[in-house]
């Protein structure tokens, strides 16, 4: 596994990471955005 796909995934587990903390703030609004962020860089991972 190269380091670009590396530091991919770990953009993508942080991003999740952080959508389950503010969902669970209460912040619904942006979990959605986070996770949408996540699921772009998921892109990249491949």
């Amino acid at each position: 596994m190269d380091l670009a796909r590396i530091s991919w995934l770990v953009t993508v587990a942080v991003f999740v990471i952080a959508a389950v903390l503010v969902f669970l703030s209460g912040y619904v609004g942006y979990f959605f955005v986070l996770l949408a962020v996540a699921a772009a860089a998921a892109v990249n991972v491949r």
